[in-house]
């Protein structure tokens, strides 16, 4: 593979709180140079114009339903690596939720050797999207038992969780948090409180008891925070809680990590902007989870992502096959396709309107998820992997799901104009280009 140079983007890395614009040498799938000299410059270099577009570190995302093996009709290991490339993401975590499970070591070499099979069926000069696997918490991910996590572990995994489904289990909770502990591992859960949200459609509020339609209460998310943090707190566990979405776990988190608790938490684009009204349409591209809220929710993690409290954007890419939400909006499942719209969603509903800048959303989508998952990536310092993300910050776009390289068309954003748009997407110094 001959040496790449990105030449002339306005380079933001955060890791390094690095925002000006430079030339980037990247060398046998490495980070060479920032502004090499003349001298520094190699043979047979390959050159990458990019004038007024951002080079960033490549978007990693901290929970990716890839439905495969068990699911494929909704998403397999490569339709999601494709639509991962169209959204700029160089790593994703893929969650456990598939058939067979991510309960055993050979369930986690799968989808590693699937991935891998993934990109090799592509060409040589193709990229290939790093997928990290996130073992099951529990076997079966029924909530009883506590998975094998050592064994899991030593296969590869790289967190461990039961995601979308929450963990109910308080003793097992407790557990996964100790034993996860030794192997520095975080547990990412997300927080829902079954016996309060089964059986719900929508937010619950005033539209939901006008539609005539089962809510989902904020109570359910608030009270799984608070019994998360305060396992956190008693074990010292890495723990990662989200997607969030309500004021009472906004304020929950805000004030653990004021009180110095190891707890980290994400949120997704889609619950940034719509809000329940969508659902008057009773259309099932807006039955989305975590569910879309009332306004006064959205304003409060809005500003939860800007002043920090919020340490992560995820997608919530939890893609269901186009026949599956075809049926009523009480039969169709939770889900969405959205690694191809987060990162135009951010830079639309937080860059433009003023409530961070460019260093602090690729902080937010990169930098963050990087941490947290203790994974690689996240940094253009020189010696790391050249995993990047080139964007075109004044691209304007009309979202259509019909035109995701995802399996699944289902957005809430579809027919919405975003700004932002990421051109080029490159691992390990192996360039996907928008329409190439």
């Amino acid at each position: 593979m001959n040496p790449l140079l990105i030449r002339g983007g306005r380079i933001v890395d955060p890791s390094q709180n690095l925002d000006r614009i430079a030339n980037l040498l990247c060398v046998d799938g490495l980070v060479h140079a920032i502004d090499p000299g003349p001298d520094q410059l190699p043979e047979h270099l390959r050159t990458l114009d990019v004038q007024g577009h951002i080079v960033c570190p490549g978007l990693i995302d901290l929970g990716v339903e890839l439905r495969e093996p068990g699911f494929e009709e909704d998403e397999t290991i490569a339709s999601g690596c494709s639509a991962a490339l169209a959204g700029g993401f160089t790593s994703i975590l893929a969650c456990s939720s598939t058939s067979p499970c991510i309960d055993s070591p050979g369930a986690v070499e799968f989808v590693r050797q699937k991935a891998i099979q993934t990109g090799l069926h592509q060409s040589s000069d193709h990229p290939m999207v790093r997928v990290h696997v996130i073992g099951c918490l529990s076997k079966d991910r029924d909530g009883e038992q506590l998975a094998e996590l050592g064994l899991l572990r030593e296969a590869g995994a790289v967190a461990f969780s039961d995601a979308p489904r929450p963990i109910t289990n308080d003793a097992l909770l407790k557990r996964a948090l100790e034993y996860a502990g030794m192997f520095n591992v975080p547990v990412l859960n997300r927080p829902n409180v079954m016996t309060l949200s089964r059986g719900g459609v929508m937010h619950s509020g005033r539209v939901s008891l006008i539609l005539g339609l089962r809510g989902l209460p904020t109570e359910a998310e608030d009270l799984a925070v608070a019994r998360d943090v305060r396992m956190a707190e008693a074990t010292s566990g890495r723990l990662h809680i989200g997607p969030v979405s309500t004021m009472g776990a906004i304020d929950l988190i805000r004030r653990v990590k004021r009180r110095g608790i190891k707890v980290t938490a994400s949120a997704c684009p889609h619950n940034l902007s719509q809000d329940d009204n969508e659902l008057r349409s009773f259309d099932s591209k807006f039955k989305v989870h975590p569910p879309l809220r009332s306004r006064r929710h959205i304003d409060a993690l809005v500003a939860a992502i800007a002043d920090g409290t919020i340490d992560a954007i995820q997608s919530g890419h939890m893609p269901r096959a186009r026949e599956k939400k075809m049926n009523d909006l009480d039969q169709s499942p939770f889900g969405l396709a959205s690694l191809e719209t987060t990162l135009a969603s951010t830079a639309t509903l937080l860059i433009k309107t003023g409530q961070m800048d460019w260093s602090a959303a690729i902080e937010r989508l990169s930098t963050a998820p990087a941490r947290i998952a203790g994974i690689p990536g996240g940094s253009l310092a020189v010696g790391q992997a050249a995993d990047i993300a080139v964007i075109d910050p004044e691209a304007n776009w009309t979202v259509s799901g019909q035109k995701f390289a995802s399996l699944c068309p289902s957005t809430p954003l579809d027919g919405l104009n975003l700004t932002s748009r990421v051109e080029h997407t490159i691992v390990a110094g192996k360039v996907w280009s928008r329409g190439g």
